[in-house]
């Protein structure tokens, strides 16, 4: 496993992750949490996540696979489709959800760490990567993407009241919507190369 990979992935499964969408959340809450309540939330929600995720991708693509009977490629294109479909929110209206968690007792679970953290992108990217590069890189990238995940959701609110007085909420959750819908049709466009590939190489050969 050599450096850059780890680099690579942890910063795509950052990407998936999409630190901003946490901090427009945890940031908007009314009442604001206080320092302890935000710790609680942030920790709850990154280990429930990355248990989530490092299940998934020791045995995700056994189950898919043995008792799904779903190759990868069809995971990634459905991902990808999902994935695309929340970008695409968060570009036309500025946001990733649709829903409004306002006024919830507990966000910490749903959606934190389900599916704002672990959603469909994640989930998918965890699978395949285990599944083509090795479970233990997967899951040293991943946690490495939960631990600034992490640091980032500690940091919400002071972050929110900066991009609050500099009106850049609404772009920065754009461009980010752009990026995510930018990996979801490269995700999706990977899972159809795998899935053609096999049928057009004999006609390209023959």
């Amino acid at each position: 496993m050599s450096a850059e990979a780890f680099v690579q992935t942890s910063l795509y499964f950052l990407a998936l992750i999409n630190p901003p969408s946490k901090v427009f959340l945890l940031s908007s809450m009314d009442p604001p949490y206080s320092r302890a309540e935000l710790l609680k939330v942030s920790v709850t929600a990154s280990s429930v996540a990355l248990v989530i995720l490092l299940l998934l991708s020791g045995i995700g693509h056994f189950i898919l696979h043995e008792v799904f009977r779903v190759e990868i490629y069809s995971l990634q294109v459905a991902g990808g489709i999902v994935l695309f479909i929340i970008g695409l929110t968060a570009v036309r209206k500025g946001r990733f959800y649709e829903q409004d968690f306002h006024g919830a007792t507990d966000i910490s679970i749903v959606p934190l760490a389900a599916p704002l953290i672990a959603g469909p992108g994640t989930i998918t990217a965890a699978i395949s990567f285990a599944a083509t590069q090795g479970v233990a890189i997967t899951a040293l990238s991943l946690t490495a993407a939960l631990a600034v995940n992490f640091l980032v959701m500690l940091m919400s609110v002071w972050i929110g009241r900066i991009l609050e007085r500099l009106h850049a909420f609404g772009p920065l959750i754009r461009i980010t919507g752009l990026i995510v819908t930018a990996v979801a049709v490269q995700m999706t466009l990977s899972g159809l190369s795998q899935w053609l590939g096999p049928i057009l190489s004999p006609a390209s050969t023959g």
